[in-house]
């Protein structure tokens, strides 16, 4: 019994998008919009010479599921470049993701209030002197006894405060690029790099980070650089942004069969500094990973069986609904009981770690 992925979820399509509001980009069109921005703060600035790119959410089509990809400080690519975030917006039909990138300007994206001098047009949070960045306090986590290269400046917010991660469609930001946007999307441009593409990556591993399982309120917000996710510098949402509440069609749910479920995620490895309890955690990742691989190979091998059996039988059209039915509560019943084991091994890691966390400044 074939499921097909949301019809009416996600269009499922990846396009090439070219406008005056941003450069050539790939993305995928969801047929509905990324749940609120979830309230976090920022870890201190690791080191001179790094820009703070906010976290998002991104789509994941094997799991036809939003997931957060956390905020993170990364070291800039080429002096004098800034990074323009990327955004969702309708597309008509659809959200279209628009991704971020990096260049001597500040694109439009979307006039979402990211935060932390992203407040919907330009960057307030630093500006590039005789080859230095220098970072303004006021919206920026930074130690000044690392960091010298400072300055205070009072950012006027003229953004409505809100928590809304994406334009246009049922809700969505209304704001249009400036001429000064679009001129800035016809710059020269770097895509995101090496250590952000990893960073996503990591974040898609994570069964923690997606909306279904954590309900907008993810408990890794935001890091100190990119993939990070254990240790010290790792921050939890204090809250979600707003409710969430997704169509209830996804792959997952849909499944009849376990070889109709999304593969299971390669969780990144850990790096809390503590190498013998990394090596430890990663070898029980990899064991509850061939436990569950193993557990959908049998259970489908059973229900495989049971179907050869029905048509052996020549059953009746209302004995094979029943089996149907019953192999779909198996497979839900088995989803979730590994979904659960997946987030247990993860908090169990973190109450090892036992990271020490300060008292950055709030978004």
């Amino acid at each position: 019994m074939a499921i097909r992925l949301g019809r009416n979820l996600c269009l499922a399509v990846v396009i090439l998008a070219l406008s005056a509001a941003s450069f050539a980009q790939i993305g995928v069109m969801v047929s509905f919009g990324p749940p609120p921005l979830p309230v976090y703060v920022q870890p201190p600035c690791p080191a001179a010479g790094y820009i703070w790119t906010p976290g998002y959410w991104a789509w994941d089509p094997d799991f036809g599921d939003y997931y957060w990809v956390p905020g993170t400080w990364v070291l800039v690519p080429v002096a004098g470049y800034y990074w323009t975030p990327g955004w969702w917006g309708w597309g008509g039909s659809g959200f279209i993701f628009h991704v971020g990138y990096w260049g001597p300007v500040v694109g439009f994206y979307g006039g979402i209030n990211y935060g932390f001098g992203y407040f919907g047009h330009g960057y307030e949070g630093g500006r590039w002197q005789n080859g230095n960045f220098y970072y303004n306090r006021t919206v920026n986590n930074v130690n000044v006894t690392n960091i010298h290269n400072v300055y205070n400046t009072t950012v006027i917010n003229n953004t409505t405060v809100n928590r809304v991660s994406y334009n246009g469609g049922n809700g969505g930001i209304t704001a249009q690029p400036t001429p000064q946007e679009e001129a800035a999307a016809r710059e020269r441009h770097i895509p995101p790099v090496a250590a952000q593409t990893e960073h996503v990556q990591a974040a898609r591993s994570s069964p923690e980070l997606r909306a279904t399982a954590n309900h907008g309120k993810p408990p890794i917000a935001a890091t100190p650089t990119p993939a990070a996710f254990q240790g010290h510098g790792v921050e939890a949402a204090k809250q979600a942004g707003g409710a969430y509440t997704p169509p209830p069609t996804n792959r997952a749910a849909n499944a009849v069969h376990p070889n109709q479920l999304p593969p299971l995620p390669h969780p990144p490895a850990p790096n809390t500094g503590n190498a013998a309890h990394d090596q430890k955690y990663q070898q029980q990742q990899q064991q509850l990973r061939a436990q569950q691989e193993q557990d959908r190979q049998k259970l489908q091998q059973q229900q495989d069986q049971e179907h050869q059996q029905l048509a052996q039988q020549q059953a009746a059209q209302a004995r094979q609904q029943q089996l149907e039915q019953k192999h779909q509560q198996q497979t839900q019943q088995m989803y979730q009981q590994h979904q659960q084991q997946q987030q247990q091994l993860y908090h169990q890691q973190q109450q090892q770690s036992h990271p020490s966390q300060g008292k950055p400044p709030k978004e």
